[in-house]
C-alpha cells in the first residue's frame, strides 16, 4: 500500500453499488508517484501524491 509521505493520503475502502444494488467491496487508491525531491541540500526519492505535487508542497530535484 502506497502512502503519500507529505499529506498521509492512503487507499480508502468502501462499497461499489451497481444499478441493481449488488454490493461488492472496492478500494480507491491515490495517485502516488515516486519523485526525486530536494531535502536539506540532498536529493532523495519520496512517494508523493499528485495533488501535493500540483500544490507545490515539495521542491523537485
Amino acid at each position: 500500500m502506497a502512502i503519500c509521505e507529505v499529506c498521509g493520503k492512503k487507499p480508502v475502502f468502501g462499497n461499489k453499488i451497481s444499478h441493481s444494488h449488488r454490493v461488492t467491496r472496492k478500494m480507491w487508491r491515490p495517485n502516488i508517484q515516486k519523485v526525486r525531491v530536494r531535502l536539506n541540500g540532498h536529493s532523495a526519492k519520496m512517494n508523493i501524491c499528485t495533488s501535493c505535487l500540483k500544490a507545490g508542497k515539495i521542491k523537485k530535484a
